[in-house]
Parts: C-alpha cells; sequence; structure tokens
C-alpha cells in the first residue's frame, strides 16, 4: 500500500468511527428520552389509579435499570453483560407477578426455570470475569 492510499485509508476509518459514535449517542439518547417518557407516564398511571402495586414498582426499577444502562455505557464505552441479564429477570418476575392467576403450573414452573437459568447465567458471567479475567490491555467489563 503506498502512503497515500493508507491516508486515505485511515481518514476514511476515523470518519467511520465518528459517524458510528454519533449514531451510537442519537440512538441511546433515544434510548433515555423513551425510558423516561414511558417513567412519567407510569407516574401519571400510579397518580391517577391512587395506588401503587408490586408490578407498577418492578416497572420503574426496569425504566431505573435502563437508564443506568445508558449512563454506564456513555461514562465507559462498555456495556456489561450482567445489566440487561438482570433487567431481563425483573422483567419475568413482574409478567409472572402479572398473570399468575390464569397461568397453568406447568408454564409458571417454566417461567421460573428461565428467572433460574438467567440468575446462573449472571453468576457464570461474574464467576468468569474474576476467575478469567482479560489479557492485560484488553478492554474488559
Amino acid at each position: 500500500m503506498t502512503n497515500t492510499t493508507q491516508h486515505v485509508h485511515s481518514d476514511i476509518r476515523r470518519h467511520g468511527i465518528r459517524v458510528a459514535r454519533l449514531v451510537e449517542d442519537i440512538g441511546l439518547s433515544i434510548i433515555l428520552l423513551a425510558t423516561m417518557v414511558a417513567g412519567a407516564v407510569e407516574i401519571h398511571h400510579m397518580w391517577v389509579q391512587r395506588s401503587v402495586m408490586l408490578t407498577d414498582l418492578l416497572l420503574m426499577f426496569i425504566y431505573v435499570e435502563t437508564v443506568t444502562m445508558v449512563k454506564v455505557y456513555w461514562e465507559s464505552g462498555k456495556l456489561p453483560v450482567r445489566m440487561p441479564l438482570y433487567i431481563a429477570i425483573v422483567a419475568i418476575a413482574r409478567y409472572l407477578i402479572i398473570d399468575i392467576k390464569d397461568m397453568e403450573a406447568l408454564r409458571v414452573i417454566a417461567i421460573a426455570a428461565s428467572i433460574l437459568l438467567i440468575a446462573v447465567a449472571v453468576l457464570v458471567v461474574r464467576w468468569g470475569h474474576v476467575k478469567l479475567p482479560y489479557p492485560v490491555g484488553r478492554d474488559s467489563e
């Protein structure tokens, strides 16, 4: 490769990275804004109903975790795998709490097993980060 070709390739790569970061930031901003709107709608719903149910609190927790996930990504440039897993556990638990009256026993067991499976995944990921850390110089969670 000639020096000019390398320079052009370097410029294209640098601009591509800038565009990718811009798209990331726009996407994260949209997620953050949508989460804040959804949280406000949920608070309004609780206010109008004049009651707060466990399912409402779990939904608010999901919103807070989503905001935290965006914040962590913006601060570190990395998304810890465990955060979406925590959100999934809470979301599935919320689903179970809302619909448990209308579910067959086998379905309840399957849903509870899915929560257990995700919890085990969280433990495996955590164990892997402690016992098998990334090599020095490679980005880690």
